[in-house]
This record gives structure tokens, sequence and C-alpha cells, in this order.
């Protein structure tokens, strides 16, 4: 038999569609049918899946791994094609069996419908009922169900009824709309691409002509909608100016267009702009588009550029997520776990700040703060992210509103996720309304009355190889020898401990550096000088220690350890300015990342041939100065 290639518009649209429902429903044998009807399946594949008596293994057609045959059981999502005169169709074949419902989320999360099989003759199951609420967490557009093996029922009008009654009931129970329903024989063909003459009390659509009368819709087609994460940064020669790489997300871009890149806040205006269309003036998601922008600023990877239109929307700089999430790991998903977010073309590390509920697949009820989430387990989540996520609602754009998670240890993809709602969290400013902060039952000035000891914070801010920790050691040594409880909070070893979950990202260092700001104040509220010897390149997180601190009353210096760029740059004692030099080392404070000066600061000094132990002295006497030190 040869396949029909129908003829095509080459315009026509495509249509993601997924199948689910449980074991044995006859989801594979559908789609070999929906493939065989429509001619879309090659000769030689054809043949390969006929028996020397002539009957077609539909199910084959799909079931494409060895385990998959041997167990007569879908067990990872297949992907097919097929195409009809109007047109062209993604199908995800997606598992059955509980074990792998995990594949069910992945293989929908991107579908335009769910074909949800239900077996006449058992009616709507466990999984049934799962696999529609993944469908409705999902977004998924349009759910029908496919009544199969009407014909093991004999093509009974009041079987499916009584089916349609229970898909009724589970539409009540999820709060979504009617799910429609059509009687079809897989096996048989019967209302699949063509009308039964089996099932004359059906008026409805087969199931094609429902696929055909779906209205697709572009994803977000205005300027103001504009999504691109930047996935790559090239520069073709030394005569081209920097070009960024990407796929839209939504909206539209032109030469011409402002746009703004986040996180960053920068501005600029696209001047050139390439897609694979040379003819397309107007790229539109989901092309990939190659952009140069007017300005030579910063944009790497993972950035995000968006219109900067007034009137545009605006994602949001997200360090704290709400989300559901279906669990794909091995082990179990606990409060306080660590994992790697990777959401668009960004990678940040998150930590689970709570699970909010479990969904009970019998029920489809939601129980409320579970211990743990396991494998194939769908719950609500919040998420705190040690760097800013550029995040929509799932609900208004599935790329930029999904994510998934990814063990460290084992790089592993642990877990699937849907945005419901993104909030911008400023470090260090952010309140906690569950929680209230829990004062001693000693005051501080009795404290420092019985011990001798008042607390303090003394923050050296400067570029790498400034100088800042060998005078932060000296001062450490000098208020010991006087007497006085003083430690040393040195960057390196805090990245040893409190932030060895986080790297070297602006929001990684800010985070880093708003740490660093409560330690200083627990150890000054408990009496002990608190020496933080720290880059701190921006004023913005400068201010946040401060503010921490003067929040509680407790003093707090500022030294900027003012040594200039080249002085640093001859010492280089771990050798990152030579590694920056030759592009080894991106980020570098100083080279091609930024120094904010401390305007006003307690006190300014310059390392270079001075003597170390008088500038420890000189900060000593700004203490005592203070009142902090005793003359």
């Amino acid at each position: 038999m040869t396949a029909t290639v129908p003829t095509v518009d080459t315009h026509r649209q495509l249509l993601r569609l997924a199948t689910a429902g449980s074991v044995d429903d006859g989801k594979s044998t559908l789609i070999g049918r929906l493939l065989h009807d429509t001619g879309s399946l090659p000769t030689d594949h054809l043949a390969g899946v006929t028996s020397d008596a002539g009957v077609i293994d539909l199910a084959a057609l799909s079931d494409g791994l060895r385990a998959e045959r041997e167990q007569g059981i879908t067990i990872d999502v297949a992907y097919r094609f097929f195409s009809t005169a109007s047109r062209s169709y993604i199908l995800a074949d997606t598992p059955g069996h509980e074990r792998y419902t995990r594949n069910m989320f992945t293989g929908a999360s991107t579908a335009h419908v769910t074909v949800l099989l239900v077996d006449a003759r058992s009616g709507v199951l466990r999984q049934t009922r799962r696999h529609a609420r993944i469908a409705g967490l999902l977004g998924v557009p349009h759910v029908i169900a496919a009544v199969n093996k009407i014909d093991l029922v004999d093509y009974s009008a009041q079987r499916f009824a009584e089916v349609q009654a229970e898909l009724d009931e589970l539409a009540t129970q999820l709060g979504s709309g009617p799910i429609a329903a059509i009687p079809v024989a897989a096996a048989h063909g019967d209302n699949v691409v063509h009308r039964s003459a089996n099932t004359p009390w059906y008026t409805g659509p087969t199931l094609l002509e429902y696929l055909e009368d779906i209205e697709l819709h572009a994803p977000s087609p205005t300027p103001g909608e504009l999504r691109l994460p930047v996935q790559w940064v090239a520069r073709p020669s030394g005569a081209h100016r920097r070009r960024y790489l990407g796929r839209l997300a939504a909206g539209t871009l032109a030469v011409g267009d402002e746009v703004v890149v986040l996180p960053s806040g920068a501005r600029s205006t696209v001047t050139t702009l390439d897609t694979l269309d040379d003819a397309r003036s107007v790229a539109v998601a989901p092309l990939s588009v190659s952009v140069e922008l007017a300005d030579d600023i910063d944009v790497g990877r993972g950035d995000v550029l968006v219109s900067a239109a007034s009137e545009a929307a605006t994602p949001v700089a997200a360090r704290e997520i709400e989300a559901t999430l279906c669990w794909l790991g091995q082990h179990p998903l606990r409060a306080g776990d660590r994992v790697a977010l990777k959401h668009a073309t960004s990678t940040v590390r998150a930590t689970v700040q709570s699970l909010e509920r479990r969904l009970d697949p019998e029920s489809l009820i939601d129980q409320v703060g579970p211990s743990e989430l396991v494998l194939n387990d769908i719950g609500t989540l919040t998420l705190r992210t040690a760097s800013v996520v550029i995040a929509d609602r799932y609900a208004d754009n599935r790329d930029t509103g999904a994510f998934i998670l990814i063990d460290e240890a084992s790089n592993d993809t642990v877990g699937a996720g849907t945005i419901t709602l993104a909030r911008e969290v400023v470090p260090g400013k952010a309140t906690r309304n569950d929680i209230k902060w829990h004062p001693s039952s000693l005051s501080r000035a009795e404290r420092a009355q019985r011990t001798g000891h008042r607390g303090a914070t003394v923050w050296l801010t400067g570029l790498p190889a400034s100088g800042k920790s060998t005078v932060a050691v000296a001062l450490e040594r000098a208020l010991v020898t006087r007497q006085r409880v003083a430690y040393l909070l040195d960057g390196d070893n805090i990245r040893h401990g409190i932030s060895d979950d986080l790297g070297f990202s602006p929001g990684d260092r800010a985070e880093n550096i708003r740490r660093v700001g409560h330690l200083t104040r627990l150890f000054a509220d408990a009496g002990v000088i608190a020496i933080a010897s720290m880059v701190s390149p921006l004023h913005s997180d400068r201010q946040i220690a401060r503010e921490l601190n003067e929040a509680a009353e407790l003093p707090f210096i500022e030294v900027h350890v003012s040594t200039p760029r080249v002085e640093c740059e001859r010492r280089d004692p771990k050798g990152l300015y030579a590694r920056a030099r030759r592009g080894e080392l991106k980020g570098l404070t100083g080279i091609d990342a930024p120094y904010e000066k401390p305007l006003s600061p307690d006190l300014r000094f310059d390392t270079t041939d001075a003597d170390v132990e008088e500038l420890a002295q000189r900060i000593v006497a700004l203490l005592v100065e203070r009142g902090i030190l005793d003359e």
C-alpha cells in the first residue's frame, strides 16, 4: 500500500496534541489509526508492522521502544507527525501507566489539545482523572474524550451516555467546562477519521473533524508582549558588532523597535534583525532571530529583551516563585532542598521554601502541607531563587512561565513546573508576615555593661587585590590584642559554607552580600565587632548591609580601600586579572563588571606602599572616636 500525500497549503497551521488516559485504553492504536487513515505513513514503516496475513498492528506504529513492544505499554513520550489538506499535526503519545505520569506532564506541556482516551467498558478511571487534572494544570486549551472500544460494548448508545455522564461529573470536580466526547473504535477506524455507520445515534464530529475545527491563535502577536530570551552572544568578525541570538517566546520584533534588557534595565534600539526568511522584516513568535543593538551594553545568555514601549507588559524580575510541580526524581522533595532551576535560557540556584499542597489523584482534592513530594507526585510549592528570574505566569506565556528543576549533583532533571505567581523580592528589604523577630531577654545595654563589649560592623569594600583582607586580618588582631571580641567574615570563607550554593552572577553576588549583612547584624548584636571584607561593588548592595545594621541601631562603619586598579592588577595574587584579560573569566569587577565607589565612606585609604598595621590602627581610632571602643 502506498501512502497518499495530500495537497497542502504552505500557510497551514501547526496543531500540537497529546493523547492521555489509563493503560490499555488504546492510545497507541488510536494514533496508528490517525496516521494510517490520513495517509501519513511511509510505505516501509507500514510494511514493518503488517503481518503475513495482512493485519496491521496499529499500536506498533507509535510504540517505538523495544520494551514498549515487549510489554505492550507506552513508556516514553512518542512524537508522531501527520497532516491533512488544511493543517499539520505534531502528536505526543504519552504513557498511561501511573509509573510514567511525569512523561504525560512533559508531553502535554506544549499541547493545544489533549485527547483523553476512555475505555467504553471501564469508564473513567483513577489515571483518567489524574491526566484530566494535569491537562487543566497545564492550561491545555482543549480537552476532548475519545470513548474508545465502543465496538466491545456493541456500539451501545446507552453505555456511551453513561460514560458521558462520568465525564460531566469529572469536569464538575475539576471546575472546567464540559468535556466533549466522541465514540470511537480505533482498531476499526469508527469515527476517528471517517464517520461510522455503526453509530447512527451519534451526530457529532469525528475526531479528525473536531481537530480540524479548532481555532489556533499566535502567542501574543503584538510588539508590547515581546519576550526574547538571549541564548547566545556572537561576533562574526572584528568588523561586526555583537549579535544576540534566541527564539521569540512572545510578541514581535522589527528594526527600529526600542527594547529593554532585563534584569539590568539597559535600553537600546534594534538596528539589525535576521531570521531564516530573508524576505521577512518583522519577526513573530516562535521564530529564532539574530539581533543587533545600537548601543554597546552588557547583554548575556539568560537576559531577556522586552519592549520598551510605555504600554508594554513587563515580566516580573522574580526572586520568589509559586508554582505547580510534577516531581520526577527518585528521591523525595522536601522543604529546604536546594536545586538548580532552568528557566528559558538561564539557570539559577533555588531553595524550596515550602510545600503547599499535594494532589490526591483519586479524589482530586489537594492535601494541604505535605511533608514531601515523591516520584510522579503533583503539588504546589514556593521556590526562592538565588538570582533574578524574568518570569511570567504560565497562563500568560507557556515559555517564560515554565521551568525544570535539576539535581546539581547528578545533573538529572527532577522536576517540571509551571509558574502561577512570580514575586519580586528585594534582598534585605522583604518582610516576613509568618514569623516574628524574637528579641533577647538581655537588653543590649545590659549585655555591654556585663561583658564590657559593644558590637559594631566594619565593612571593607574595594577592588579585588586592593588589600581589604590584609587590612582586615591586621584589624582583627589589633582588636583582640586590646581584649575585644572581633571576628573576620572573609568573602571566600563565607562561600565555603553559608553561601556555598551561590555562584558569581550579579544576582548571586547580591544574595551573598545580603547574607553577610545579616551575619554582621547578629554578630554586632552579640557584642562582637564583625569585620566584613567584601568586594561588594554596588552601592545598593552595601546600602542593604548598612540598613540592616542601622535598623537594629547598631554602628556600621564603611571603609573604602581605594587602591587603584593598576596596582591591584599588578599584585593579582589569585591570577584573576590575568584570566580576565585572556577572556577566561567573565564578570570580574574592575575589568568587565562595574565598581561603584562609595560616595561618603566613613574612612578611605589606599594600600599602595602603605603600612598595613598603621591602616588598621586608623580604623581602631575611628572605633574609639565613635564610642565603640574605650581609649
